[in-house]
């Protein structure tokens, strides 16, 4: 199906809504932000998965909207104006124990994404959002990858950088590195990836709007080294990449010791921040919009969007879960859809 050819007369992006993992908040939070009418103003929404996890969602959110069920998106008719389901039938949540990591879950989560993920390399959807997912669920459950990023690389069949954006209103954030043990963090810090990063940083903000986009790049030691006392990683790498990357006109500075380089973020200096592994910018990206943050899968053929929150088992069930997170990602990707959208 070409891209666009589903788009009703509203003339609204077409989001794919996976409800995330069935033991998780992901359905609850899911059916409040639907409900809410939140993005009714800029997206249509289609949800994708079984139609039982839905249900459980709608029982523990104590909310309802009115749907219909289809078998396949081919099938969908636009002039209803219910919130189409498309039902895979792939996930009883009566048959697993809630709050807990569930290999069924964790399955038919992975089966699920990739039914989209071809949907959408297909054009019949503009971009996917996915509520909250669980990384030991996804592997119990047979998608033996280190993250969803790695295993979205794999379903696309793509083989080139690809990278996580966390967004907060106040910036962004990028990683050099992600999901991997600290103590190999500094081998992979190389002028090639840390280059690439900053390219794909400045690509993306720029498709957003920010033009220029202003970027910083944190330094991996404490002091940014302290002139090579604690660690000569900035020397040998950091900001002789940094300087190249300048002279070719990306507007980068760095290396910008994290103890600061968050608050100059803040304070609205910089649009993105390289931050060189995981908990470096998460700590300060949760801290400061938990219930707002968004991550972004970008560099692959297909966007995904999703809460930057986890499934928090410990509530489930409670009917307490904000659903700021999950209606923040809806809204952001119908922006970046409508920003990728051919002229016409």
């Amino acid at each position: 199906m070409a891209r666009g050819t589903c788009v009703t007369a509203d003339g609204l992006p077409l989001v794919g809504l996976m409800l995330g993992d069935a033991c998780g908040i992901g359905p609850e939070v899911a059916v409040k932000a639907v409900a809410s009418g939140a993005v009714d103003d800029c997206a249509r929404i289609v949800i994708v998965g079984d139609v039982r996890v839905l249900e459980q969602g709608m029982r523990d959110a104590k909310r309802r909207f009115d749907y219909h069920v289809y078998k396949g998106l081919d099938d969908v008719t636009w002039s209803r104006r219910t919130v189409p389901v498309v039902d895979l039938g792939n996930m009883d949540p009566d048959q697993t124990e809630r709050g807990k990591v569930s290999p069924e879950s964790g399955h038919a989560c992975g089966e699920t994404l990739k039914h989209m993920i071809g949907l959408a390399a297909a054009g019949a959807l503009d971009i996917l959002c996915y509520a909250s997912l669980n990384k030991a669920a996804l592997h119990r459950g047979g998608w033996h990858f280190p993250d969803e990023a790695h295993m979205f690389a794999d379903f696309t069949g793509h083989d080139g950088l690809f990278g996580e954006m966390n967004v907060i209103p106040e910036f962004s954030t990028f990683r050099v590195t992600s999901h991997v043990a600290l103590r190999d963090v500094p081998d992979m810090i190389t002028p090639d990836r840390l280059t690439a990063v900053v390219r794909l940083a400045d690509r993306t903000l720029r498709s957003l709007g920010k033009r220029p986009a202003r970027l910083g790049v944190a330094a991996l030691n404490p002091h940014a080294g302290e002139q090579g006392l604690f660690g000569d990683e900035e020397i040998r790498t950091i900001r002789p990449t940094v300087e190249r990357l300048k002279a070719e006109g990306i507007r980068v500075a760095g290396p910008i010791p994290s103890d600061t380089i968050f608050l100059r973020a803040k304070r609205g200096e910089f649009d993105g921040v390289l931050m060189m592994y995981h908990d470096q910018g998460q700590i300060a990206t949760k801290l400061l919009g938990f219930g707002k943050g968004v991550t972004v899968h970008v560099g692959l053929p297909v966007t995904l969007t999703t809460p930057a929150h986890g499934t928090a088992f410990d509530i489930v069930g409670q009917g307490i879960a904000d659903p700021g997170g999950i209606e923040y990602a809806l809204r952001l990707a119908a922006r970046l859809a409508a920003r990728a959208a051919p002229s016409v």
